[in-house]
């Protein structure tokens, strides 16, 4: 089915994507998907795992093109780490809902490698814009700290903004 987004109906059915169109979902061009990644902080990291993915609630930052970075906080024996060294691919969800008629998500598949220390320096800007937990701060006196680079390889981006054309008024449809 088209574009990887499925609805759930019922037992087991599933609508794509265009399907869902006429419900008032649309598909995001790249630049709106760029535009909506440059003004977004928190996202979801799928990492694989043999029975089943390893989420993890991330702060990213965005060079506003194919790379998105993370900052991990690491403990002495790093879940995170381990697989996020040892996957080929991982994905990264990132999603925004004001209301059940006013949301957007971008999902995005690609690479994930560590940035060696010696090129932090250059990042200073994407990540000095990143959103962090207070906790970080402390933390980092006891743990690791690591970045990570995510090179966006493929990306889809689904939104829903306004009410769906069934449950418009006549002046609001036209």
């Amino acid at each position: 089915m088209a574009g990887g987004f499925f609805a759930l109906l019922g037992e087991h059915q599933y609508m794509s994507v265009d399907e869902l169109q006429e419900y008032g979902l649309e598909k995001m061009s790249d630049t709106e998907i760029r535009n909506f990644l440059s003004s977004q902080k928190t996202g979801v990291l799928g990492l694989p795992e043999e029975d089943a993915p390893y989420l993890l609630p991330l702060t990213f930052g965005y060079d506003g093109e194919t790379r998105l970075y993370f900052t991990f906080l690491l403990g002495s024996s790093s879940r995170k780490r381990a697989l996020s060294e040892a996957a080929d691919a991982a994905s990264f969800l990132v999603f925004k809902v004001d209301t059940m008629y006013n949301w957007e998500s971008a999902l995005l598949r690609g690479s994930i490698t560590a940035v060696p220390e010696s090129e932090w320096d250059s990042l200073e800007e994407v990540l000095s814009e990143t959103w962090r937990p207070e906790l970080f701060d402390t933390a980092t006196l006891s743990g690791e700290v690591s970045v990570y680079e995510f090179s966006i390889d493929e990306q889809t981006g689904i939104k829903h903004q306004g009410l769906p054309p069934a449950l418009r008024t006549t002046d609001e449809s036209q």
